[in-house]
């Protein structure tokens, strides 16, 4: 049996800060990093707050909604392992809870996705141990 050595360029970088929200999502969980100084929700997570420089910060479970903000259709990738997925799209979610993230928009065709779809969360594993984020449709008339 013969192992693919191709790099992985899906991977995340899971360092320092960030390594609780991986974490997180590996266990089906969506987090937000909220400033308990002045009430900021923002992402990615970091030692201090974006908007005030607190480090009072702390990851707080998201609701996993949210509403898709921006799209583009990938039709072309030769980087693996992303040729054997397209196409596919990749949104811009508006969570719920105010944080833009980027990730992948699922279960849907890609001439059915339409900004301001309402969306969820699902954690889709890409090796053993490191999932990413991806939101499917709420309604079933974006679904695939």
């Amino acid at each position: 049996m013969q192992t693919d050595t191709s790099p992985r360029f899906d991977l995340p970088t899971v360092e320092g800060d960030s390594e609780p929200w991986w974490s997180a999502i590996a266990d089906g969980r969506l987090m937000v990093e909220v400033c308990n100084s002045c009430g900021s929700v923002h992402l990615y997570p970091r030692s201090m707050c974006p908007s005030c420089w607190s480090e009072d910060v702390e990851l707080r479970e998201s609701s996993g909604v949210g509403t898709l903000y921006a799209f583009s259709v990938v039709r072309m990738n030769d980087l693996p392992p992303f040729g054997e997925r397209v196409p596919y799209v990749v949104g811009v979610v508006e969570l719920a809870e105010g944080p833009r993230l980027m990730t992948n928009i699922v279960d849907v065709p890609v001439e059915s996705v339409q900004i301001g779809m309402a969306v969820r969360f699902r954690a889709r594993l890409l090796a053993d141990g490191v999932s990413a984020p991806d939101f499917f449709p709420l309604s079933k008339e974006h679904a695939a």
